[in-house]
This record gives C-alpha cells, structure tokens and sequence, in this order.
C-alpha cells in the first residue's frame, strides 16, 4: 500500500466485518513533535489471546476467501521504516484497537493520502455502522460523527444523491481546513 489512506481503509474494514457497530478513527498529525499516528477503536467480536498474538503473520486472517492476511503486517512493517511501530488491544466481546505511529518527517513515511474519499466510502458503504472521525493537525481539528449526521438527516439515506454529494464536499472542506496556515494578525504596538 503506497499511502496510509489505504492502511486505514483496510482496518476499518476489518473493524467492519468483525461486527462492529461503532467504528472511531483519530489521526494526529504533530509536526511538532515529529508524529503522525491513527488509532482505530471499534466494538466488534474482538480477538482472543492467541490469535492477537499472531495477527502481525501474513498466514494469519479470519477470512474464509483466503488464507493470507496481509493488511496488519503490511502496516507494521510501514510504520517500523520510520521507527514507529503499531500496538493491538482486543478482547473477545469487546473490541480492538489498533494504534499505528510513524515519525512524521522521515522520509520513508508514506503521505496519507485521500483520507477524504476513504473515509466517505466506509461512512457510504456501512450505513449500519456509526463512525467517529477525529482529525487533528497541529492544533486544529475536524470532527465528524454519523451518530449526530444521521440524527439530522432522520431516516434519509446517506445513498440519496444530494447527501452523499455534500457528504463527501463537507468532509474535503473540511480536511482542506485543516492544511491552511493559520493567519498571523501583525499589530503594530504604539
């Protein structure tokens, strides 16, 4: 996977299929201190103890379709090259959650990518699953939650034309909004 649009993408869908009806996803970006990380949380079916043991194997998946899993260590290995890492919490019933860090500024650290249209096909693909999107970047923050979206909408399919085409311009202002240069007000002191 070239961009980390395409890690997250692959993790909420696992988050998806493994029942969840809450799937959040959080992405700081720390130019800062040097940080990009992304963690997934979801309320799905969760992992046992010895299967999150080897979940970072290629040989280890859940899918019936095939017998190789390469998302968790694809991501692993990507976030490694920069010296970061990934951490997995799960437990059976509850939900995981994964945790992936780079160093923002090396330079084997992927871009993220078109979070914008990631985020707008699982939000459009899993209607019956409530997101909850924080995106920080150095001090300013997109927030997006389905929960309250759906409450507006009441009933109204994120499916119909006009809502998925402001779905998807709301969450591309908003992610451009978050790039712009704060403006610096020049006061002259008398």
């Amino acid at each position: 996977m070239k961009e980390i649009s395409l890690h997250i993408l692959d993790i909420l869908q696992n988050s998806a299929h493994a029942g969840a009806t809450l799937i959040e996803l959080y992405i700081t970006e720390d130019t800062e201190n040097d940080v990009f990380e992304f963690t997934v949380k979801d309320n799905g079916c969760g992992m046992d103890e010895e299967f999150l043991k080897n979940v970072v194997s290629p040989f280890t998946t859940k899918r019936t379709t095939r017998k190789v899993g390469l998302g968790i260590p694809l991501l692993k290995h990507a976030a490694e090259l920069t010296g970061g890492g990934i951490s997995i919490d799960s437990k059976v019933g509850a939900g995981t959650s994964l945790t992936a860090r780079f160093s923002y500024s090396h330079i084997d650290r992927q871009p993220l990518g078109n979070i914008s249209d990631t985020l707008f096909t699982v939000i459009t693909s899993y209607e019956n699953i409530d997101f909850l999107y924080v995106h920080r970047y150095d001090g300013r923050e997109f927030r997006l939650d389905t929960r309250e979206i759906k409450q507006i909408l009441g009933g109204v399919s994120f499916s119909q034309t006009e809502v998925s085409a402001w779905l998807l311009e709301y969450i591309r202002e908003n992610e451009a909004e978050l790039y712009k240069k704060q403006e610096v007000k020049n006061e002259k002191f008398s």
